[in-house]
Formats: structure tokens, C-alpha cells, sequence
């Protein structure tokens, strides 16, 4: 391939290492005298290029009132051959006519450092310059003086263009020049182009929805009602014993980090994972015919399938998942070449690679089970924890029960007075289960509440005889009603008898007393 170099024959150089200058001449201060140059010719030229600009735009503007001018002096022909007409009068009204808009009679402002001694005049200003011009050439008494003012705005019109020509060739030149060379000016972007590679989105696999539940330390309080304040006892406050409705279990939510955390191996990890441990040549076929069993994910997913077997107390199961999963490890980091070398040395009698891996796995499976255990030891601890003491009301005889008496809503007396009162400051909750009279709902109620104040609503109930003790009642004409009541016989028999017994005991000590004072 050819390269054209010619494009950096346009390069302007000031500092040549191979300039020649006479002897007693500085080479530095040649260098610098040069550069000094170029940049100082540079710079007139570009400022002179702007000028020419500027005044191509000037006499833009100046050609549009000219040609306005001729076009109001042809409209009106017949009234300037009109007799009677001044020709001063008239030309004024022309240039007022052609005039235009105030705004439009400012010329545009140069750029910087383009005519700062003067100030450009007004285009109505040169239109009246113009005409004052024609006017002397024509002279005091001119013999056709309206096709004389219109030649001579005519003949300033062609001026006009012929400098806009001369204008346009010299700028022409100068960009010319400015363009030869190339400077640091000149240096553009010419393109920028980016690009980013994005990772195509991979397919998710299809799993099957499951019910996802929470994971807590102590399953039976989820049978227990919802607990919506706790104290610092662990308790609920009084207040929550208005919540009648059964606890709903807490859906889990499902993110990313979820999913890190339940890695489970696909169907082929788990086939794998069920071949003997130590049956190297099964697990080589089977790696050789489902190379996709290595991925890192099953390797994973093996650990902790372990894992949760350790916790399930099944050690054999958790150790040949380690074995497996460190096997698929291996072969994963030797790379599909390596794999059979790797198999070859770990059946070999007295290898060192087979003592390694054995090692490693008794490492990780020890690893395994030492975290299992302090798992299931802090379960038990924190299970143990969030058993909590409770207040419940129950006969101490079996043959009496707990009566609820609800204090009528109209008292009439002073103590139904006082035990309606007693009864309102209760929790909604705590009045209803009252109401419904039933003893269950009530310990339900308590068992919500801490133990001071279980123990406190207790008093309470108490104190407005809310509470009575009563004595059973049988049906004696059924086999479960004379059981009942045989047994309550032999035991005020059996209480008789030993009041009887301690009542001879007494009297004879008694006896034994008097003889020894006589």
C-alpha cells in the first residue's frame, strides 16, 4: 500500500532543526524572529479577511436601498415630468419612501477589532450622501433632471457592484493563503465514533412457582394471634389485646439476593451428586457425557444441598455432596483437557493428587458440619428465648369452674357501679371475650398481654366480681356422671376419716397431758 505523504508538505514550520543562517546571526533568536513573523502575518491576514467580510455585508445592505431607490424613481416618472415639480422635494420623498423600518437602518455590528475608530453611519445616511453626491456631479441647472438623478444613482450602483467584485476576489486570495498552511488552528475532530458492547440478555430458566413462606425460629408462634407492639419483655402491650384474627403467614420477598441465597442444583447436579463416592470412572463418563454438569452453579448448588442435609442430620448424605462438588470444582479449574489427567491421579495408589483432594474434602465437609452445629445450638437458644411466661385462668378444684359475670350496663347499685366502671377500662378485645362468657377467649386474651399486666387485669376482675368459683354439676344418670361422683364420695369419705384421726390423735394427747399435771 502506498501512503501519500504530500498533505504534510502544508505544515508550517518555524523551528527547523535544518535551517542554515549565516554564522554571526543567533539561531534561537533567528527561530524566534521567524516565528514572531508567521504568527504576525497570520494574524493581519485573518483581521483583514473579517474586514472584508464585514464591508461585503455592508454593501449588501446598500445595493437593497439603491435598488429600492431606482424602483421608487421609476414608479413615479410622471409625476417627476410633471411641471411645477421640485426636484429636491421629490428626491427627499424618494429616500423617505425607500427607507424602510428603523430598526433595518442600523448596519450590523463588525466583529471585534474591525473598524474601532469609526462608527459605521446609518444606511439612511448613505442614501442621502449618495443622492448629495449625484446632485453636485449634475450641477445648478441640469437639463433632464430626473433621468439625470436616476443615471447617477445608476452610475453609483455599478460602483457599488464593482467593489463588492474586488472585495470577493481579494477574499478569495486571502482564504486561499490561509488555507496553504497547516496550523494548530486548523486542527479539527474530524470524526468520533463509540461503541459499547452490550452482554446479550441470557434466557431465564423456567421454575416452577412455589409458595414462598418465611423461615422462623419458632414454628408454633405462627399459631398464635398477630402481636402488632412488643415490650420490653417481649409482650404486647394491653392495647393489642383488641386483635381477635389468627396471624397470616409473611410472605417472603422475592429479590436477587433471595435467589444467591437458595441455590439448589439443576436435575443433572443432583444425578451426579447420586453416584457412590469413590466410583471415579462412573463420574468421569458421566462429566465426559454431560460436560454442563462442571458449571460453577452446580458446584454451588451441591454445597449447599450438604449443607441442608448436615441440618437435617443426615452426615453420609452431606459429605458425598462435598465429595461431588469438589470433584466438579477440580475439573473445572484443569479445563476440558485436563479432566483425565485428573481422574488418572486420583486413582492411583499413593498420588499426591489423591491425598490432596481427599484432604480438601474432609476440610470443607468438617467446615460444614462445625457450622451446622453452632446453627442448630443458637436455634435452640433463641427458641428457648422466645418462650415467654403467661397468666391463665383455671379451677384448682376439678370440681368447680370459673363463672364470668358481665356487669350490667345500667347499674342500680354502688358496687355495680363500680364493677361497670372496672369493666370499661378494659380493652375491647378483653370485653368481648367477658361478654361471649367463655373461658378460652379469655385466656386467649391474657396470654396477648405481659405478665404484670395479665396480673393486673386479673386483680381487677377480682375486685369487680367479674370472677365467681362454683361448684360442678353431674349428671348421674350416665356412666360418666357416676364415676364422677363415686370419686368425689371416696374422697369426702378419705377427708372424714382423717379429720376423725387427727381429732383421736388430739384427745389423747390431751389425756396424756392431764395425768403428768396431776
Amino acid at each position: 500500500m502506498v501512503v501519500n505523504y504530500s498533505k504534510w508538505d502544508a505544515l508550517e514550520l518555524s523551528d527547523d532543526s535544518d535551517i542554515e543562517v549565516h554564522p554571526n546571526v543567533d539561531k534561537r533568536s533567528f527561530i524566534r524572529a521567524k516565528q514572531n513573523q508567521i504568527h504576525q502575518q497570520r494574524f493581519e491576514r485573518r483581521h483583514q479577511i473579517d474586514t472584508l467580510k464585514y464591508e461585503r455585508i455592508i454593501n449588501d445592505g446598500l445595493l437593497q436601498r439603491i435598488d429600492k431607490l431606482l424602483h421608487s424613481l421609476q414608479e413615479h416618472t410622471q409625476q417627476a415630468t410633471a411641471p411645477g415639480v421640485n426636484p429636491d422635494d421629490f428626491m427627499m420623498q424618494a429616500l423617505m419612501d425607500c427607507a424602510g423600518d428603523g430598526a433595518d437602518d442600523i448596519p450590523p455590528k463588525p466583529p471585534q477589532g474591525v473598524h474601532t475608530q469609526t462608527e459605521e453611519p446609518r444606511y439612511s445616511v448613505m442614501m442621502a450622501s449618495l443622492v448629495d453626491q449625484v446632485k453636485k456631479e449634475l450641477g445648478d441647472n441640469p437639463q433632464d433632471w430626473f433621468q439625470s438623478y436616476v443615471k447617477g444613482v445608476e452610475g453609483h450602483k455599478k460602483k457599488v457592484n464593482g467593489l463588492q467584485a474586488e472585495l470577493h476576489q481579494k477574499l478569495a486570495e486571502l482564504e486561499k493563503e490561509e488555507g496553504k498552511k497547516i496550523t494548530s488552528d486548523s486542527i479539527h475532530t474530524g470524526f468520533s465514533v463509540s461503541s459499547v458492547a452490550k452482554e446479550k440478555e441470557k434466557p431465564k430458566p423456567a421454575t416452577t412457582s412455589k409458595p414462598e413462606t418465611a423461615e422462623v425460629l419458632n414454628p408454633g408462634a405462627l399459631k398464635k394471634d398477630a402481636l402488632r407492639r412488643m415490650d420490653s419483655a417481649g409482650q404486647s402491650s394491653g392495647a393489642e389485646a383488641d386483635v381477635d384474627e389468627p396471624v397470616q403467614k409473611m410472605s417472603k420477598v422475592s429479590n436477587d439476593e433471595d435467589d444467591d441465597e437458595h441455590i439448589e442444583p439443576t436435575e443433572l447436579g443432583k444425578a451426579f451428586a447420586k453416584i457412590k463416592m469413590g466410583d471415579y470412572k462412573q463420574c468421569l463418563q458421566f462429566i465426559s457425557e454431560n460436560h454442563a454438569v462442571v458449571a460453577e452453579r452446580e458446584t454451588d448448588g451441591l454445597l449447599v444441598q450438604g449443607f441442608n442435609a448436615q441440618m437435617n442430620g443426615k452426615p453420609e448424605v452431606a459429605k458425598q455432596c462435598v465429595h461431588q462438588a469438589l470433584l466438579l470444582q477440580y475439573c473445572r479449574s484443569l479445563g476440558r483437557d485436563g479432566v483425565g489427567l485428573f481422574f488418572k491421579r486420583i486413582t492411583t495408589a499413593g498420588h499426591q493428587a489423591q491425598k490432596v483432594f481427599q484432604e480438601d474434602v474432609n476440610t470443607t465437609y468438617a467446615r460444614i458440619r462445625s457450622r451446622c452445629a453452632e446453627l442448630a445450638k443458637e436455634k435452640e437458644s433463641n427458641y428457648k428465648a422466645t418462650e415467654t411466661e403467661q397468666i391463665q385462668l383455671h379451677a384448682v378444684d376439678p370440681n368447680t369452674s370459673i363463672h364470668i359475670n358481665i356487669p350490667s350496663e345500667d347499674p342500680t347499685e354502688e358496687v355495680e357501679v363500680k364493677a361497670r366502671e372496672i369493666f370499661e377500662t378494659f380493652p375491647p378485645g378483653l370485653q368481648r371475650a367477658l361478654e361471649s362468657g367463655e373461658l378460652a377467649k379469655v385466656n386467649d386474651v391474657l396470654g396477648k398481654m405481659s405478665v404484670e399486666e395479665a396480673e393486673e387485669v386479673v386483680e381487677k376482675l377480682g375486685e369487680g366480681g367479674m370472677l365467681s368459683v362454683e361448684e360442678g354439676v353431674f349428671d348421674g344418670t350416665t356412666e360418666e356422671g357416676r364415676e364422677k361422683l363415686k370419686g368425689l364420695e371416696e374422697k369426702a369419705r378419705a377427708e372424714k376419716l382423717a379429720e376423725e384421726a387427727a381429732a383421736r390423735n388430739g384427745g389423747v394427747e390431751e389425756i396424756e397431758v392431764a395425768d403428768v399435771d396431776d
